[in-house]
């Protein structure tokens, strides 16, 4: 077939470790290159990103670069799209190496297996000790639950959400922009429509990635309670988007302050709140153990807390959803 068009969309902000890598991965694809354009959207990166990019853009120019100040990634996404020239639309993030065949594999399945949109697991990896962690914890289906993109591997299968996804023009036109309200879970929400307007989206086991995940458990924190905050408005807009293991945190956090409370009052408070926490940290305990014996122990004073921190940080994050946007329901 004559290669359609390729759009590549990349939301940037402050990128500068990976950037490079990023690009290199991209420029390198075994996708006609007159076929795939560059369209990269930062948010007024001050680390030295910018720089890097320009290097390469002096030799390769499909490339361009725009700068916008609001660091939303739905809103620069959307500017990209609609500034994008391609019959298929790539979002590809900053911190994420695609493989050599990821455009090409992407196209074939688009046009071969009729679905409008396609992505591929994600090996998740770190430079550090503590991205190493991390990259393990939210590989696990103990810190992420049944995320398919993030725990399975080597599956082909139609899915409900995918992960720096490939879509047709068509299925864009059809569904329209991203929600420039949600600052995370505008994929899951976009997705959603998607299948909502009679779309499929598949999770293709020949599409694949590696994500740099975040440095530290206070960025992790970060990230996974604005994980739990907008997945509030997600629910409120698209109730039947969510899934039961979405709801566990916020359970486990509330009955954890609901017996700090019961506890100044009743005897039987302190027993359930020991309960509960004995029993999360003999799950948590038994999780490590069995990654440790495939991983090795050095790990094995920091994989619990990192779950803690996973857990509690989108618990909380979805309970102060909930009081942000308690009048929200029907907006």
């Amino acid at each position: 077939m004559n290669p359609p068009l390729v759009s590549i969309l990349i939301p940037i902000y402050n990128e500068a470790p990976y950037i490079q890598q990023c690009l290199e991965a991209i420029l390198a694809q075994s996708y006609p290159s007159h076929k795939i354009e560059i369209l990269i959207a930062d948010g007024m990166s001050n680390d030295g990103t910018i720089e890097i990019i320009q290097k390469i853009m002096e030799k390769n120019p499909d490339i361009h670069l725009f700068s916008y100040e609001d660091k939303i990634v739905a809103k620069m996404l959307n500017k990209l799209m609609i500034k994008a020239s391609g019959e298929i639309l790539i979002r590809v993030d900053g911190h994420c190496v695609i493989d050599n065949n990821y455009v090409k594999n992407c196209v074939l399945h688009l046009f071969n297996n009729q679905v409008d949109g396609v992505g591929g697991s994600i090996k998740s990896v770190g430079k550090d000790k503590i991205s190493k962690v991390i990259a393990l914890a939210v590989s696990s289906t103990f810190g992420v639950g049944g995320s398919s993109f993030r725990t399975e591997h080597g599956i082909t299968k139609l899915a409900d959400t995918i992960p720096f996804p490939a879509y047709t023009r068509n299925i864009i036109d059809l569904v329209g922009l991203y929600d420039e309200e949600l600052v995370r879970n505008q994929d899951d929400e976009y997705n959603y429509r998607i299948r909502e307007a009679g779309g499929k989206l598949l999770l293709a086991s020949d599409v694949q990635s590696e994500y740099f995940g975040r440095k530290s458990l206070k960025k992790l924190w970060q990230q996974f309670f604005q994980y739990g905050f907008y997945k509030v408005r997600v629910l409120q807009k698209h109730p039947r988007q969510m899934r039961i293991r979405q709801f566990v945190p916020p359970l486990f956090v509330f009955s954890i302050f609901s017996a700090v409370i019961l506890s100044f009052f009743t005897s039987w408070g302190w027993i359930t709140l020991y309960s509960i926490l004995g029993i999360y940290f003999l799950v948590n305990l038994a999780t490590t153990v069995l990654i440790m014996a495939r991983e090795g122990w050095h790990f094995l004073g920091l994989l619990p807390l990192t779950f803690l921190t996973i857990h509690f940080a989108y618990g909380l994050g979805f309970l102060a959803g909930l009081f942000k946007f308690w009048n929200r329901w029907k907006k």
